[in-house]
Formats: structure tokens, C-alpha cells, sequence
């Protein structure tokens, strides 16, 4: 199979659809190899753009959601992000091809998914730094961050993920129980934070 040739018809049907907008956004899909990042019984369907299994109960999002949110984040380069929940390390190899290397931290709750992404995004030459805990305390460490986003659901927004996020930055998340919503954050300096929905979702719950 030709990966780079369906990475790019992939990209472009996300651009056609209106899916992504910005060129950045485009170029760092394309830049990235999906089929690295999930297991070898499905890189037949790498670049469809739908949510894969990547074990553990957890999946890899689908193109079009990372796009998405990405574009949400209105990241540029050199802006830190943090990421919550690691997963396969694919979001986080998008983002860093927004934002650059080494401005990436990313939290994942599973210590064998967080040992794979490591060796995948090392092997990829992605440098980004990964933390094993509960993404609802975030990287308190490493904060404040220009972006912060969550690949997984929480019931509402975690309050040291708000605490976290630089007040011209956004946190963008699935936040619901039986019912999620992509949200988009920011955190206001007397407190609180405004809070924009971008419609119904699906996402795995968070661990923690």
C-alpha cells in the first residue's frame, strides 16, 4: 500500500469537506505517518478517517477531530501545549508539527501505551516529553501552557487543567457524561472561565 499517497487523498477530503481550514493545519497531517502510530492489523485502514483500536481499550482519534481541535487551539510556533492522554502518540506528533519539538508534554494514565508512544515518537524523531499519571492534575511542573487539550471525556472541566492554561490560551476538551460536547476554555484572570461549544462528540472516558 502507498501511505504517503492515502495520507494525501486523506488530507485532502478534509479539506474539501471543509474539515480543516488552515494550510498549517494540512501540512502537519500530511507530515505525519498514521500507520506507525497503530497496531499492524489495521494500517490497511490508517487513513480512513475514523477512530482506530490502539489496545488497552483506548483508540487513536479520528484525522478530522485532531484537525479540529488543533485548529480550536490556535496554536503557533513555539506555543507549549499540553496534551491529556497520550495514547499512540498521533495527536501529539501533529501538534508538534504545529508547534515544534520540544514544546510538547503530554500526560497518559497507561504505562504500556505511554512506553509505546515513546519508542514511536523517538523512532519518528518527535521530541516529546511524556509524564505517566492522572491527566486530571495535568503538569503543574511545566505550566502555564498555550494550549491545553484532552483526547479523552471528562464530566466537566478538570479545575487544574484551567489552572494550567495561560489566560490568552484555550483548553479544549469532550466534556459530558452520557452526552459529550467539544468545548473550547479560557480562563479568565478573576477567576472562571468562558466557554464556546462546537457540538456532539464521542469520546473513551478518562482513566484516572
Amino acid at each position: 500500500m502507498d501511505f504517503a499517497a492515502a495520507r494525501d487523498r486523506l488530507v485532502d477530503g478534509l479539506q474539501r469537506r471543509g474539515s480543516i481550514e488552515r494550510p498549517e493545519t494540512a501540512a502537519a497531517l500530511r507530515a505525519v505517518p498514521r500507520h506507525e502510530f497503530v497496531p499492524e492489523q489495521y494500517r490497511e485502514a490508517a487513513y480512513h478517517d475514523r477512530p482506530l483500536p490502539i489496545g488497552g481499550g483506548q483508540t487513536i482519534s479520528a484525522p478530522h477531530i485532531v484537525g479540529q481541535m488543533l485548529e480550536l487551539l490556535e496554536l503557533e510556533p513555539g506555543d507549549r501545549v499540553l496534551e491529556i492522554g497520550t495514547g499512540c502518540g498521533y495527536h501529539a506528533a501533529v501538534t508538534a508539527e504545529l508547534v515544534g519539538n520540544g514544546t510538547v508534554h503530554s500526560v497518559e494514565y497507561d504505562p504500556q501505551l505511554a512506553a509505546t508512544a515513546r519508542r514511536t515518537l523517538s523512532d519518528l524523531g518527535y521530541d516529546i516529553q511524556i509524564r505517566i499519571g492522572d491527566g486530571r492534575e495535568g503538569w503543574s511542573a511545566a505550566a502555564p501552557f498555550d494550549g491545553v487539550y484532552l483526547t479523552c471525556a471528562a464530566d466537566s472541566p478538570p479545575p487544574a487543567l484551567v489552572d494550567q492554561t495561560a489566560f490568552d490560551g484555550y483548553l479544549i476538551g469532550p466534556f459530558g457524561d452520557s452526552r459529550q460536547h467539544l468545548y473550547r476554555l479560557q480562563p479568565e484572570p478573576a477567576g472562571g472561565y468562558s466557554a464556546e461549544e462546537f457540538g456532539a462528540v464521542q469520546f473513551v472516558q478518562m482513566q484516572g
